[in-house]
């Protein structure tokens, strides 16, 4: 809203320092401040108020240190990362952006779930909360309407740098110019370790007939349902300890605003070989609102916590991660990304099967980690929660750094 007051203040009256609200920079930068803002001061409130509600976390007992202190602490706190999300974005970010319309819905259709989900636990005293197939059913709808948008919106496209020795120059053609083809729409997207570091994946059914090339939006569909069902499960199972789920997914975020503000700028995604995606980027306001969001909800978060996220933030957070990666093309670069959200859905996998594998093959089920997800298998070892948390955030940055090293390897 700002963005287009300032921009008429601008274009009509030349106000003074109105055209800052132009660069994408400034409003990222005033983006993060005010995300930072919100959570921290309308945060205690919004804790303040879940204690009255009397919305305390039930503790199951696993026999973990440290684990009934934590017994009554406020939850449903996604709440303040939605809030802080969401208001900075509709401040400053040109609303009219396929991209940011989609973020959008992916926070309130996310949030909406995982509301549910804890309302159901609390009020309803139902542990299991929201019914699996429930959650599906709502990722399932998400990725729906993220492929189907993506894959058929005009605004949607990329442009593809004409090869060299096909490129025309003229005298007034500087040699150092570089020409693209038009905008054109694409199923391609960037895979790591490869030449070109593109995949399409229409390429998933031409093999079977190359007419099968118009259907390849089929298979994006399903593409993306995976992603989004595979990363929001995976933020969920991340959030077990104080601060584990919010820094991490920040880190991957912040990771993510790089490649959404290179890959939507012509001079920077040539001079890196990466594709070009026009109006892309735009979310590097929504993902500077989002980091700024994470980090003031840290402040609380943080070891001793004072409010949880509950399944209001981390499915929330894991959709908007999901689809941030999918709309900048590098969706196949999250299992490195996104790591730790894949070591912990791992765990969990490897413990249920291998235990019922062992139970049907010798009567006795087995298990392969202490516990899992992965993170309370580290606290069974002994290690204070604290020195898990800043380990895996150690590891999550470390995967970050991989992340953009592995568009250069080819």
């Amino acid at each position: 809203m700002l963005y287009y007051l300032f921009k008429y203040l601008e274009d009509t009256y030349q106000f003074a320092g109105a055209s800052l609200f132009g660069f994408l920079t400034f409003r990222a930068a005033v983006a993060i401040i005010l995300s930072l803002l919100i959570s921290t001061i309308f945060g205690k409130r919004i804790i303040t108020f879940l204690q009255k509600k009397q919305l305390g976390e039930t503790i199951r007992d696993l026999g973990l240190q440290g684990q009934k202190e934590k017994a009554g602490t406020p939850t449903m706190g996604g709440v303040i990362i939605i809030l802080a999300t969401i208001v900075p974005v509709i401040l400053l970010a040109k609303l009219h952006n396929v991209y940011i319309i989609l973020l959008i819905v992916t926070t309130l259709w996310m949030g909406v779930i995982g509301f549910v989900d804890d309302y159901i636990k609390k009020f309803k005293n139902e542990k299991e909360g929201l019914k699996g197939r429930f959650k599906i059913l709502g990722q399932v709808g998400l990725g729906i309407i993220v492929s189907t948008t993506l894959f058929f919106n005009s605004e949607v496209t990329i442009k593809e740098k004409i090869p060299t020795h096909l490129q025309v120059r003229s005298v007034s053609n500087d040699a150092s110019t570089v020409q693209f083809y038009p905008e054109t729409k694409s199923t391609k997207t960037t895979i790591p370790f490869v030449k070109s570091n593109e995949f399409d994946y229409a390429d998933l059914i031409t093999w079977i007939h190359p007419g099968l090339e118009n259907y390849g939006w089929i298979a994006f569909v399903l593409a993306v349902i995976f992603i989004i069902a595979a990363v929001s499960n995976g933020a969920n199972l991340t959030d077990g300890i104080d601060g584990l789920a919010a820094g991490t997914s920040a880190i991957i975020a912040l990771t993510l605003g790089i490649f959404a503000w290179v890959s939507g700028n012509i001079i920077f995604s040539d001079y890196l070989n990466i594709m070009y995606i026009p109006r892309v980027e735009e979310i590097t306001i929504y993902i500077a609102a989002f980091v700024g969001a994470l980090i003031g909800f840290l402040w609380f978060n943080s070891f001793p916590a004072q409010v949880f996220m509950g399944d209001t933030g981390s499915l929330t957070i894991g959709g908007i991660i999901a689809v941030i990666a999918i709309a900048v093309r590098k969706e196949w670069l999250i299992p490195v990304l996104c790591g730790v959200f894949l070591a912990e859905n791992l765990s969990v996998v490897m413990q249920v099967a291998y235990f019922k594998y062992t139970k049907n093959k010798y009567g006795v089920g087995r298990r392969i980690f202490k516990m899992s997800p992965l993170h309370h298998h580290y606290q069974k070892s002994g290690y204070h929660e604290s020195k898990i948390v800043t380990r895996f955030w150690i590891v999550g940055i470390l995967l970050a750094i991989l992340t953009i090293v592995t568009l250069k390897i080819r």
